[in-house]
This record gives C-alpha cells, structure tokens and sequence, in this order.
C-alpha cells in the first residue's frame, strides 16, 4: 500500500522530476504537504521509495498531479496503485469533480479509470522584455481574482491563487488579472484569466515587460482568443497535454482561462 508523501521525500522527488524535464520546485511540494497532506503519497519497496502522487482539494473539485514513478518501476502497477490512493483521499473529502492533465500515453489509462476528455493543454513559449519597462500595477481586488477564477474552473481555488501569487507578481486589469511566476528555467506566465477576450489582452504587454527573456505558460486549447493573441506576440506551441475530469461535470469556461496557475500539477 502507498505511504504518506513526507518532507523528506520532497528532495529525492525533485531530482527525479528534473531528470524527467518537469518544472518543480521546492515551494510547490512544501504547500501541497500543508495543503491536502492526506492525498500526498508515496510507494515504497524497503528503504527505496519507486513513486509519487500528489493532490490538492480545492472547494467543490480537486486536482491530480505529480504522479511519477522511476523508470525501473515502470509498467508494474504502481502508477495504478498510487492513483487509486489519491482518488481515494480526493473523494472521501467530499470532492465532486477531479481534474488532472494527462499525456499522450497516460489517456488511456485514465479514461479506464473513468476520466473524460474535455479540453487539452497547450504549452506555450515566447520572449519577455527582462524586467526592462517594467512598472508596478496597482493593488488588485482578491475578490475580484476570485470571481474571475472561478468564472474559468467552476469552483473557489482560493489556496492556489494566494501561493501563486504571494509568491510572483499579480496585474490586475477591469475583470481581469495574470499572475508572473519567476522560475530558475524563466518566466511563467499563469493564472492568467479574464472575463473577455480585451481584458486579457490589454494584460499581456505588461506582464512581457516584468518577465525575464524565456517565457512559457500552459493554455487551454479550448481558448482561442489566447492562442490567437500569443501567436502575434511570436509565441508558438511546444507541448501539449490533455484535460481529463471524473465525477461531476464542472462548468469549466476555457475562454475565460488564459493560462493555469501551475505547471501542471495543481491546476
């Protein structure tokens, strides 16, 4: 059976996740811990750990990530286990609708479990300014942050919107906002949402201007205002996952959803 995920399982979880390629850090795995610390797990063969899973609860959904397992374990069912572990920890908290993003060879895999297809999640680079013509914003309303996420996801996500940004930069413009997340490989660029199209937009310039040269952020497909406003900017594609859901039906708005808050694991 899988075990509790624990602090010091953080360091040995990154090494293996940046031989993976995967952007992590440190900061993510510490709020998660604090965060949903029952829906975290591990699985261990002796004093050898083979995989990992974590999970956040949002209010009426939840989110599946990080589920990574070493390349001499693969294809012997740990994945599954862990993954019935999370599952387990989201629904016993009175979850309605999980959420994860899924790669090309994990679809199928999930849909067995009886997740749904309902959108995919276009990686996105391009250039920032680095920091040059960068000036502060004014104080964003968290009320309306939060009226706007939610217009997007269907549900309050109130701890993932205050880690992402205590700990980057939030613009904010008329029912609008985009946080600027600062990682050791660039600039992220997410959450980023907005009611319309022109709210969103009137956003970006700003944002390239406090981003460092190499930018990216995560899109959902469904968003064709985004895909069209960061192709004049010179951005392109350079991955892509798929949204899967289980449970209830979210009402899940993606042109309202400019980029996710994370990178993957959270949402």
């Amino acid at each position: 059976m899988p075990s509790r995920f624990l602090s010091s399982d953080i360091a040995p979880f990154l090494r293996l996740a940046l031989a993976e390629g995967w952007i992590c850090g440190k900061w993510e795995m510490e709020f998660l811990l604090q965060a949903f610390p029952q829906g975290c797990f591990v699985k261990r063969t002796g004093n050898k750990t083979l995989g990992y899973i974590s999970t956040l609860r949002h209010d009426k959904s939840g989110w599946i990530g990080n589920l990574l397992v070493s390349s001499e374990a693969r294809r012997g069912g740990i994945g599954s286990e862990l993954m019935q572990a999370a599952l387990q920890a989201l629904l016993e908290a009175g979850v309605e609708t999980v959420w994860l993003t899924a790669s090309a060879k994990g679809v199928e895999l999930y849909r067995k479990l009886g997740f749904i297809p309902i959108d995919s999640i276009n990686r996105w680079v391009g250039e920032g300014r680095g920091g040059s013509g960068w000036s502060p914003s004014p104080p964003c309303d968290w009320e309306v942050i939060r009226l706007v996420d939610k217009a997007g996801w269907g549900d309050h996500r109130d701890a993932l919107l205050d880690v992402a940004i205590s700990r980057g930069q939030v613009m904010c413009g008329n029912y609008s906002f985009v946080c600027i997340q600062h990682w050791q490989q660039g600039t992220q660029l997410g959450p980023w949402g907005a009611i319309i199209e022109g709210q969103a937009a009137s956003l970006l310039d700003p944002a390239l201007a406090a981003s460092a040269r190499h930018v990216f952020l995560d899109v959902p497909s469904g968003n064709l205002a985004a895909a069209a406003l960061l192709t004049r900017k010179g951005f392109s594609i350079k991955g892509s996952n798929t949204l899967m859901y289980l449970g209830a039906r979210p009402k899940y708005a993606p042109q309202k959803v400019f980029a996710l808050a994370s990178m993957g694991s959270m949402g």
